[in-house]
């Protein structure tokens, strides 16, 4: 039988393009199909901080860092918490992961033109012991260019094998039905979608203009996850986490919809996990939103007070930017699905990033200039117009004024000013010496001794209630839907596995599509700075091995 390609890759997001990419490099034939638009080539991926998990880089050991493979692996076990009989190949995922972060992941990015700035970050700083959730040092490395910089060599390399004739993309291909006209899955069908020249992330139309059939020796799936479709987040929330938000806001467009997922699945796949999911605590509206309800994380520093919706402070470890799931399980248990934080100019300006590549003009722009202007500034310009214009600030010179405009915002006046200025002044008389029974403080002065966090993280330690550090903010914050933990099972080969555990001939995959490998290599939790990894090394994984079954 006479095939239309070697292999057809649906998705050209990170890891559609990843695979692609390795197929190329093999010399093999590749139809590369995606529903939206060409401007939208690399998904996700273009809207990320570029933030990537590396063990014992360059990065860390200028730092002062250390770090070593059995470190990051015991972390990585501790905060996946694998108990499941389905956890078997997330886990051999999983320990190959860690192998790429600790081996080569790093100089096989640096060989395509990949730069990092030079200050690692701490996400995810766990809290509990040391065999529990979280990166017990720092490992996010943020990519010079952030999302953008870090898809470029990628859309280079699967450009250069259109022009060798290798590939063929084919947006506005939207897939409805795998099926086989042989023994393997070899036949993907769907509908062409009208042409569009809507901007990158927004809403394209999904109007039919005709139909498409073809045929492949394989068929990769790196179609993405559901955190655009928020009817199936709560459809699949799981009890554990508590109630399902009724109010969400989407760090992801639209189109991460879970369709192809299903698809697959009618066509004989394994989904599993479909109850483990990441989503952000400390999300924030756009002011300036490129999608429908689009909304921004903010990647906080250690100092900010974090209170619940009545005020009430979170309880130890849930601090700001230490355990993103047991924040949003206790948050969901409290019966609201919004928390505060409490805080001021000093803290916002040292403190506040903001995770997106179109948030970060400096990085992504990869100005030097820039960055330095904007370590020098008192609120770098993309925080400052969140305090200006985002719904979710309230901006006041004093406490009074603060509570009056927090409740404000919400549907019932829940926050009592004065049970807020206790808990506020009882943390500032803490500040008053080096050591202290207040675990945040405690956290505060830890972070300080990395030089990262001392030098553009955390600001040093003082009163929220002194004048000089004002004026006081409130940032509301939402809950932000983004990342698909659990996904298609596939073995470390990323074929698709069927509910006996055989493979679905013909088919793989990569990517969110597949739980960034083994339908769920992060089990319950992340270290961060592991999606954007996940979806290269997956993606790399199953081009390199489609490449050779087709050979």
């Amino acid at each position: 039988m006479a095939h239309d390609a070697d292999v057809i890759v649906i998705g050209a997001g990170l890891a559609g393009l990843a695979a692609t990419a390795e197929l190329v490099d093999a010399g093999r034939k590749v139809i590369l199909l995606d529903q939206e638009p060409e401007q939208s080539m690399g998904g996700q991926a273009f809207w990320s901080f570029g933030g990537l998990f590396f063990v014992d880089s360059p990065e860390q050991r200028r730092l002062r860092i250390k770090d070593s493979h059995a470190l990051a692996l015991q972390d990585w076990m501790g905060t996946a918490g694998f108990d499941r009989p389905e956890d078997h190949w997330p886990r051999k995922w999983a320990e190959a992961y860690v192998d790429f972060a600790a081996g080569e992941k790093r100089a096989w990015l640096h060989r395509q033109g990949v730069r990092f700035f030079p200050v690692v970050g701490w996400a995810e700083r766990g809290g509990y012991d040391a065999n529990g959730h979280g990166n017990s040092v720092p490992r996010f490395h943020i990519t010079w260019g952030t999302g953008p910089g870090l898809i470029e060599p990628f859309v280079r390399r699967v450009r250069a094998g259109v022009a060798r004739g290798l590939v063929e993309l084919r947006f506005r291909h939207r897939v409805t039905g795998l099926s086989r006209s042989a023994g393997a899955v070899d036949t993907v069908t769907g509908e062409v979608l009208e042409a569009s020249d809507i901007q990158r992330g927004r809403a394209s139309s999904r109007e039919v203009t005709g139909a498409f059939e073809l045929t492949a020796q394989a068929v990769i799936v790196t179609s993405g996850g559901i955190g655009g479709n928020h009817d199936l987040v709560r459809a699949n929330w799981p009890e554990r986490l508590g109630r399902a938000p009724e109010k969400m806001i989407s760090g992801v467009p639209a189109h991460v919809d879970g369709r192809m997922l299903a698809i697959a699945e009618g066509a004989g796949a394994r989904l599993i996990n479909r109850d483990r999911m990441w989503h952000y605590t400390e999300g924030i509206q756009n002011w300036n939103p490129i999608w429908h309800n689009h909304g921004i994380r903010v990647l906080p520093g250690p100092s900010s007070l974090w209170f619940d919706a009545r005020g009430n402070r979170l309880p130890v470890p849930l601090f700001p930017g230490f355990d993103t799931l047991g924040t949003l399980e206790h948050i969901m248990k409290t019966g609201y699905d919004y928390t505060w934080f409490v805080l001021d100019q000093k803290i916002i300006g040292k403190e506040f990033a903001l995770s997106g590549s179109e948030q970060n003009p400096d990085l992504t722009g990869k100005s030097i200039k820039d960055v330095i202007g904007r370590a020098r500034a008192e609120v770098p310009g993309p925080v400052k117009a969140f305090m200006d214009h985002g719904v979710d600030f309230v901006v006041e010179k004093d406490l009074g004024a603060l509570v009056r405009g927090m409740n404000a915002l919400t549907k019932e006046p829940l926050i009592d000013e004065a049970a807020l200025r206790r808990e506020i002044v009882a943390r500032d008389r803490e500040i008053a010496n080096p050591f202290t029974k207040d675990l945040q403080v405690t956290a505060m002065r830890g972070a300080r001794r990395f030089l990262g966090d001392k030098l553009i993280r955390t600001a040093a330690p003082h009163r929220i209630l002194d004048p000089k550090a004002g004026p006081l903010i409130a940032v509301r914050l939402n809950i932000l839907t983004r990342k698909t933990l659990g996904g298609l099972e596939t073995d470390l080969s990323s074929r698709v596995l069927t509910e006996g555990g055989a493979p679905l001939e013909g088919v793989y995959a990569a990517g969110e599509a597949a739980g960034f490998g083994g339908g769920g290599v992060h089990g319950y939790r992340s270290l961060e700075g592991t999606f954007l990894g996940g979806w290269l090394f997956s993606g790399r994984t199953v081009g390199r091995a489609a490449a050779q079954a087709v050979g």
